[in-house]
């Protein structure tokens, strides 16, 4: 058993039979009273963000989380499908488990955050930085690259991202897998 004070961004624990991973944590102390400890969760196995409040030094119940990488293969009707490319045991999961799913292309090698508990996957994560190649893109006024406008364009994967205007069709580009932002052009 773990106490308050084990609490780490990023910790899986378990409150009220659902799975929650710490987003943000503090301390409140004051003069009259123990100091409390509360956290910022958000859902594994749900969609839901809560603040929880517990007394300093209270038993939490973390979860053992294996990290193991993993292929991605293709997606159907029963979710993406994904490869352990150790054992090469094949995983479906639901697209709500994947943190940015518009980004992944076959073949691809994502990290499968697995419950050790029950050996049942509960979260996906691509790389944080991933190349794509443009597939669309209109091209750039010539002088137009002083600024820092940005216009949209079409990645291998279908998404859209916003980049700047030298970036033309054909080219690869790094993005930020989390947020989609333009990182770099990377030569092929």
């Amino acid at each position: 058993m773990a106490t308050t004070t084990d609490i780490r961004s990023g910790l899986i624990i378990k409150v009220d039979g659902s799975l929650y991973t710490v987003i943000d944590f503090g301390q409140n102390k004051t003069a009259r009273s123990a100091a409390k400890v509360w956290a910022k969760l958000k859902g594994v196995d749900n969609s839901r963000t809560i603040e929880q409040t517990w007394n300093s030094g209270e038993t939490i119940y973390p979860v053992r989380v294996e990290k193991k990488p993993y292929q991605y293969l293709y997606k159907d009707d029963t979710g993406y499908s994904f490869m352990d490319v150790e054992t090469f045991e094949q995983i479906t999961v639901a697209e709500t488990m994947i943190d940015a799913p518009k980004f992944l292309k076959d073949g691809q090698e994502v990290t499968v955050s697995i419950n050790g508990e029950t050996d049942v996957p509960m979260a996906v994560e691509l790389p944080d930085k991933i190349v794509l190649l443009v597939t669309y893109s209109e091209p750039g006024m010539r002088g137009d690259t002083a600024t820092k406008t940005l216009k949209p364009c079409t990645v291998e994967t279908g998404a859209t991202v916003n980049v700047p205007l030298f970036v033309n069709e054909g080219e690869l580009i790094r993005i930020l897998a989390k947020t989609g932002e333009y990182v770099e052009r990377v030569k092929g």
